[in-house]
């Protein structure tokens, strides 16, 4: 039986409908997994470095996605909730066609510009080139990465999370094939990378494109579009924080990658590029969590049903707190293994991983809570209290403790940058949740 929005959720029932949404971010993240591990293996760890170091850049660009994704989402549906379904299928479909205009802008800029961007980072000599190389050929599939990133979301509301996963799966599958084809057997190395990412982003972006535009049984499909100046200011606004989000992550990677090359070279950007790969997976967790529930959230607001907004937060709130147990556990039992299987070809690089990672661990006690309270708040159209949040936690705290932590304890510092960091935003996170409880009724 197709679970709705307007359902009644117990815990077991919640978990089901989310689940898809969660697997689904977590196919997402084993892209440049898939990547870092191919290239490291067969490719080096100049290579690997490159990517490391070019990668924020990329996902700076493709943050507009995200903002689309998380904010339009919320918007319809709320509209839905509403009962304004007319409305919600011309917002939603502004929405897609914005996002390929700015991802065709957007992508040609980086294109042209990439070069002297990688050169402002830090590359230079054979790093360089390679840099340039895997950033243009990725930057050709950018616009479809961006409608990947909001139909991620629009699935959710759809009613059709599985759906959503399947698409994440043919996607992710793919990837995993060609960079095993391109880079392991016709030694392509970091072109045959860029080339298998951007294909899989490709037919994540089209397949539900197709999908929507065509007659389906979800709540909301393409229709001719209207233009609503009010809808993508809000959208805009709401999404804000996943905006902020994403490039704050880009921001504060580059400014890892420069002091990691400051205390330990081009070893350091390897480490911590493994460090990220397994991170994104972990995350992802709490990303696909928060995305899946955030329609059920903002359809209750929408509807002015407290009862069962209340039901929802509570169950959330001890998902966060489960969820960030079992997952640092997971993260030092498999630290050794994990490390290992990146960079285990080279001992220097695999001691500092591992390190490095056992500290990191820490972190996912408690980044649930920066993740979900960000998105709540999304989805309650309250995009300044959820941007403030992703603000402080994603950029201001982390660069604040990137910053000082090395001048006192090195590496060290470097390594307990992110859970100090947090810590704070736990503390944010949820004084902001009660503070606001009594206005929205949750």
């Amino acid at each position: 039986m197709q679970i709705k929005l307007s359902d009644h959720f117990g815990f077991g029932k919640l978990i089901r409908f989310v689940l898809p949404t969660i697997v689904m971010m977590i196919f997402t993240s084993i892209y440049s997994v898939v990547d870092g591990f191919f290239v490291s293996n067969f490719a080096g760890k100049t290579a690997f470095a490159a990517i490391n170091l070019i990668m924020p850049v990329l996902m700076i660009i493709g943050a507009i996605g995200f903002m689309f994704g998380a904010g339009g989402s919320a918007l319809v549906a709320k509209t839905l909730g509403e009962q304004r379904k007319d409305k919600a299928n011309k917002i939603f479909s502004l929405l897609v066609v914005s996002a390929i205009v700015l991802g065709v802008v957007f992508s040609t800029a980086g294109i042209i510009f990439i070069r002297p961007i990688s050169t402002m980072l830090g590359a230079e000599g054979k790093l360089l080139e390679l840099c340039v190389l895997y950033g243009r050929i990725i930057l050709i599939a950018m616009p479809f990465f961006m409608l990947q990133n909001i139909f991620q979301s629009f699935f959710v509301v759809a009613e059709k999370p599985k759906l959503g996963l399947a698409v994440t799966v043919i996607a992710g599958v793919s990837n995993i094939v060609l960079d095993a084809l391109f880079i392991a057997v016709f030694k392509w190395g970091i072109t045959g990378a860029a080339v298998a990412t951007g294909f899989s982003q490709f037919l994540g972006g089209f397949i539900p494109l197709v999908y929507f535009a065509s007659k389906n049984s979800s709540t909301i499909r393409l229709v001719k579009p209207a233009f609503d100046g009010k809808a993508l200011i809000k959208t805009a606004t709401n999404g804000s924080s996943e905006f902020v989000t994403n490039i704050s992550m880009s921001v504060v990677a580059a400014l890892y990658n420069f002091q990691l090359m400051k205390y330990s070279g081009e070893n350091g950007i390897a480490a911590y590029g493994v460090i990220m790969y397994v991170s994104f997976i972990f995350v992802a967790i709490f990303l696909g969590f928060s995305i899946g529930v955030a329609p059920i959230i903002g359809y209750n607001f929408g509807a002015k049903n407290h009862t069962e907004l209340k039901n929802v937060f509570k169950k959330c709130i001890l998902f966060v707190i489960g969820a960030g147990m079992a997952l640092t556990a997971v993260a030092l039992a498999l630290s050794a293994p994990l490390s290992k299987v990146f960079v285990g070809y080279d001992a220097e690089l695999y001691a500092l991983t591992l390190h490095g990672f056992r500290l990191y661990a820490a972190s996912f006690l408690l980044c649930g809570f920066g993740v979900f309270g960000s998105a709540f708040f999304t989805a309650l159209n309250n995009g300044i209290v959820s941007a403030v949040i992703s603000f402080l936690r994603i950029l201001v705290f982390q660069t604040v403790c990137i910053t000082v932590l090395p001048i006192f304890f090195e590496i060290e510092g470097i390594w307990w940058a992110i859970v100090v960091a947090e810590a704070m935003s736990f503390i944010v996170a949820l004084t902001l949740m009660l503070s606001f409880k009594k206005k929205y009724g949750y």
